[in-house]
């Protein structure tokens, strides 16, 4: 499944896109606002599931090279994190649901 079709499916809103969602194929998830723990635990390719919204969280996607953030509960970063995103090519996507129910929808969608 691409991202693209879990973006439509899930109805996210794209924050940042600095790579065609038709391209990239996520390869699982992580849900944790302790960056700390998605240091650890996230794997490549894999989509990151936060309530955070801060310029760190940028940091931790580039490094552990994840498909993108789902950033829940309508959670809105600031202009420099988005400029910081596409300039680090990484895809920032915005739910109104939080972090359990995202989750969930992701589970049943076979993102594992």
């Amino acid at each position: 499944m691409t991202l693209q079709e879990i973006i439509t499916q899930l109805n996210l809103t794209v924050l940042t896109a600095p790579h065609p969602p038709a391209r990239i194929k996520p390869t699982g998830g992580y849900a944790s606002d302790l960056l700390s723990c998605v240091m650890a635990g996230a794997k490549p390719g894999n989509l990151w599931i936060t309530i955070q919204s801060h310029i760190n969280i940028v940091a931790i996607a580039s490094l552990n090279d994840l498909a993108a953030i789902i950033i829940t509960e309508n959670s809105i970063p600031e202009t420099a994190v988005l400029e910081k995103a596409s300039q680090q090519g990484v895809t920032l996507l915005g739910s109104s649901e939080n972090t359990y129910q995202m989750a969930g929808k992701l589970w049943e969608l076979g993102i594992r």
